[in-house]
């Protein structure tokens, strides 16, 4: 059988946005949920039909806020997979939430329709701070959250924004040990950036919001290593720190260039070597799937190059490296036309890449680097 498949669905819609995100998120005074379920269902069966014999490995409903999505919905989408495809008897499903009071209120029902992991959308403790972020839940709610994510379900992660104006390497330190003292197997750790068309992003073009320079967030980054190894739960992927056996399997399959289905507004998509996409507009994606029965915008073929590129820049990312006969075989070309040789030795002699066989992995000296290392790694379609 064919590998099993990771399956994405995307929920757009959130009660505010927050200044530094420049995800598909929406805000609207209305939400018709019977719509929305039966839009969702039929997204899920056109996507289907074309990848029959596959078993679902992952399900993960992102955001926008998808713990604001009705229980009932989340399981007929969760039934709608298992009767599409069958789920793996290990299937991880995954939901993005907010430490919101009323949506925490929701967790039982989550769990009861079949969630088994929830990622909490944390990102400080520190009241001033989250307003700072824009977020509308406070640091007792955080705490409370964590708690009952804890007594629900069997897998819990959260996040944090860190290397924020300002902030000192102690105190970052003393705001990760207690968010350690929760015990999740989890944490995504993301260092504040600013993203074009947010607005933080209008803050910083007007000098009045200046994060960390490159010294000081590489500082906060290296001790943040330090003590997550000390935890046990070592980073696996940039941001992203698990122990053994606890990481996103679902997110493994997008570094580790699997395939997987993407449903519901602005989703992306990988199959068969096509790239999809879903239109993004909440109200586009329901007019098309009112008109095609489903939520497509364009389905590109991927070239073999850009096949082998894409898996080289996702699966640098991981601590664990790439396994380069997999992007071979993935692409249908030898490895000489996407790996760079000897800029590989190079960066190898000054210990910021190790190769061994087949797999190829950053250091965690050059993991702050990376940029620049896939640049010089990793050979386009336009060198050859």
């Amino acid at each position: 059988m064919a590998e099993p498949l990771a399956l994405y669905v995307h929920w757009p819609f959130c009660v505010s946005k927050c200044p530094y995100c420049d995800f598909n998120s929406h805000v609207r005074e209305r939400v018709d949920q019977a719509a929305w379920c039966a839009a969702l269902l039929a997204d899920l069966v056109h996507e289907a039909a074309l990848l029959p014999g596959r078993k679902i490995s992952s399900i993960f409903f992102g955001g926008g806020t998808p713990s604001l999505m009705p229980p009932a919905t989340v399981a007929a989408v969760i039934a709608a997979a298992d009767a599409a495809w069958g789920l793996a008897d290990d299937c991880e499903v995954t939901l993005e939430a907010n430490p919101n009071s009323v949506e925490v209120a929701n967790f039982a029902d989550l769990a009861a329709a079949g969630v088994n992991r929830v990622s909490i959308g944390v990102q400080s403790f520190d009241p001033q701070i989250l307003e700072f972020l824009g977020r509308a839940h406070s640091g007792d709610e955080a705490r409370s959250a964590i708690a009952a994510a804890q007594d629900h379900f069997a897998r819990v992660s959260f996040d944090l924004i860190y290397a924020r104006p300002g902030q000192s390497l102690a105190a970052w330190e003393s705001e990760l040990g207690a968010a350690l003292a929760f015990g999740t197997g989890h944490l995504s750790l993301y260092q504040l950036t600013i993203e074009p068309g947010t607005r933080f992003a209008t803050l910083a073009a007007k000098g009045d919001l200046v994060i960390p320079d490159g010294d000081a967030a590489a500082d906060l980054f290296d001790a943040t290593q330090a003590i997550m190894r000390a935890a046990g739960l070592p980073r696996y992927e940039v941001s992203n720190h698990a122990a053994p056996g606890e990481e996103s399997r679902h997110n493994l399959t997008y570094w580790r260039y699997g395939d997987y289905a993407g449903i519901g507004p602005g989703a992306h998509g990988r199959r068969l070597a096509q790239a999809t996409e879903r239109h993004k507009k909440p109200e586009n994606f329901m007019s098309a799937v009112d008109r095609n029965g489903h939520g497509l915008k364009v389905e590109t073929d991927l070239p073999p190059h850009e096949r082998a590129t894409e898996a080289m820049l996702m699966g640098l990312r991981l601590t664990e490296g790439i396994d380069l006969a997999r992007v071979e075989d993935r692409s249908g070309l030898g490895r000489e036309a996407f790996v760079d040789a000897a800029a590989v030795a190079r960066l190898a002699g000054q210990g910021l890449l190790v190769q061994a066989g087949d797999r190829l992995a950053v250091t965690d000296a050059g993991i702050l680097l990376l940029d620049s290392i896939l640049s010089e790694v990793v050979r386009t379609a336009q060198e050859n």
